[in-house]
């Protein structure tokens, strides 16, 4: 069960009610849909009133022991759920477990409204329904809609524009950008700030002004300490729902497209191109200019220095096709293996 004083628990629901928000499962035969449904938990933890899911074959033993009430599992298994507990086959467990965990532990209402401390320019465009927290900034011209929280400290420059239903996380700044809607920006997360720019000179650096903007589609999620350069001439553009972990850093003139996921400490160098459902690994990096095609798999750690194709999985330092790789590994282990064995 999660922690009452940082999670607010709604319901109990009902499993057919359950089945219906999420349409992604239907009631077995044989079970009642009126049972209720209070809690969400793992398989080993899970009590007689918990759903929990299974989306990943080495669980198996778990889901053999489980007391779990309910559970979310691929067609495959959901004959070997132990007794007392109802499978509710479905091909994306885990989709269906995050839409029930999501129902009984909604976002917490806006509480609309500005706190003493908050300081709003008066030129500035917010919504009624807008939350402000202690010490945050609204400055000149910027724009807020409809149900959006900003939280403590959090900093929104002159002209910014953020969407409505957005959720700006304490000590966040934005400059020179625009938000869609329902974007969510960790804490501590900087979007906008000047690019790295220099003209290199043998005495002295100049600097070169960053004349572009970030854009950041609908339904983004940003994570904490996460850095977004504005871009140099041309915008820095995020697409629909992109993913972004924490400590990621996004360098100036750079695209994303629509669905795409990085993971922590991610580093993308400037003007570099990445298409639409692209899955970057922790610490992987892109250098600039360079082209990522759609649905791309980039492993740990990767260094890409070339041009990625559409579907291509690489991985290593330089990036290279993930199936080369692995069989370089084993080469490598067979040479280290005879060499010792001599």
């Amino acid at each position: 069960m999660a922690d009452s004083r940082f999670h607010r628990r709604a319901g109990p629901f009902t499993l057919g009610d359950l089945a219906a928000r999420t349409g992604l499962f239907r009631v077995p035969e044989g079970a009642d849909p009126s049972r209720e449904v209070a809690d969400v938990a793992p398989l080993e933890t899970a009590g007689p009133d918990d759903l929990s899911f299974l989306d990943n074959r080495k669980y198996l033993p778990q889901f053999a022991e489980t007391r779990a009430g309910f559970v979310v599992v691929d067609p495959g298994l959901a004959a070997r759920a132990p007794a007392g507990t109802v499978a509710l086959a479905t091909p994306h467990p885990y989709l269906a477990y995050a839409l029930v965990a999501q129902t009984l532990y909604p976002e917490p209402a806006v509480d609309s409204g500005r706190h003493p401390s908050a300081v709003v320019d008066a030129s500035a465009r917010v919504a009624e329904s807008v939350e402000i927290g202690a010490n945050a900034v609204v400055g000149p011209g910027a724009e807020v809609g409809e149900g959006t929280v900003i939280g403590p400290a959090a900093t929104l420059g002159a002209n910014v524009v953020v969407g409505r239903d957005c959720r700006i996380g304490a000590n966040c700044s934005l400059e020179t950008c625009v938000l869609g809607d329902r974007v969510v920006l960790q804490p501590g997360a900087r979007v906008g700030m000047p690019g790295f720019g220099f003209a290199p000179h043998p005495e002295r650096h100049q600097r070169v002004p960053q004349l572009g903007r970030v854009l950041i589609g609908d339904d983004c999620q940003i994570g904490a300490n996460t850095c977004i350069a504005c871009g140099s001439g041309h915008d820095t553009v995020l697409g629909r729902n992109v993913w972004i972990d924490n400590l990621v850093q996004i360098a100036h003139n750079v695209e994303i497209g629509d669905g795409s996921i990085l993971v922590g400490q991610v580093g993308i160098a400037g003007s570099a191109r990445i298409g639409r459902f692209v899955q970057m690994g922790g610490q992987s990096a892109l250098a600039g200019h360079v082209r990522v095609g759609d649905q791309v798999q980039i492993g740990a750690k990767s260094g890409v220095m070339n041009d990625v194709p559409d579907g291509a999985a690489v991985i290593g330092q330089p990036a290279i096709p993930a199936r080369d790789f692995w069989r370089q590994i084993a080469a490598l282990r067979r040479l280290v293996s005879k060499k010792g064995s001599d």
